[in-house]
């Protein structure tokens, strides 16, 4: 059974591995342009079969990991919410989709919030994680509401460039912790708070066009 796993641990990394070159790729390239287009789409592809490994793995034995499991159905979250954010451009309802997706990620954010906590009551480690990174979902999903009920004409775009580039964010930080494997507590945040900074950027681009 080990050694399934280990055989499905390396196609996570392969993956991974794909999605974290065509995300940079994809952020790099001229926006709307057919390379990006396409850099895009294989970055969805890699990023969603990685991930979607990746989930079951942490919640076998020798492997468990609660914190993993959430980042992996943040991802998930990230990438989907940012390819369905092009639908909104001709489209004026979010559909039955749209709610599931983020009604499902606000539930879990609530959850790792709770776990964040606790785990911090408790002295806990890895607590200040559970916390961060539930506030930060449960931030995303409550401006995903907001957005599917009132928005502006470019709103779709500043949505999409947000959420692909946070799960550009989230396999660049696995690189980091996974592959050049450091794990302290920084090496985890700071790729979150170099990506809004940069999301910031991109959001007043739009802003003044």
């Amino acid at each position: 059974m080990e050694q399934v796993v280990k055989i499905f641990i390396y196609i996570h990394a392969f993956f991974g591995g794909i999605s974290l070159i065509t995300g940079i790729a994809s952020i790099l390239l001229k926006k709307g342009n057919s390379q990006h287009k396409k850099t895009g789409k294989l970055f969805t592809f890699a990023m969603l079969v990685s991930t979607l490994i990746s989930i079951p793995i942490s919640c076998l034995p020798n492997h468990e990991n609660p914190f993993l499991f959430l980042i992996g159905l943040f991802t998930i979250y990230l990438v989907l919410t940012g390819n369905r954010a092009l639908t909104f451009k001709t489209k004026e309802k979010a559909e039955r989709k749209d709610i599931i997706i983020s009604g499902i990620m606000l539930v879990f954010s609530i959850i790792a919030l709770f776990i964040g906590i606790y785990g911090y009551t408790q002295s806990i480690e890895n607590s200040i994680l559970y916390l961060f990174f539930g506030s930060f979902s449960l931030y995303m999903t409550i401006k995903d509401f907001i957005f599917y009920k009132k928005r502006t004409p470019n709103d779709w775009l500043k949505n999409h460039i947000g959420k692909m580039i946070g799960a550009t964010i989230a396999s660049i930080t696995a690189f980091i912790v996974a592959g050049l494997e450091i794990g302290s507590l920084i090496s985890w945040i700071l790729p979150s708070i170099i990506g809004t900074i940069y999301i910031y950027y991109w959001k007043m681009r739009l802003k003044k066009k």
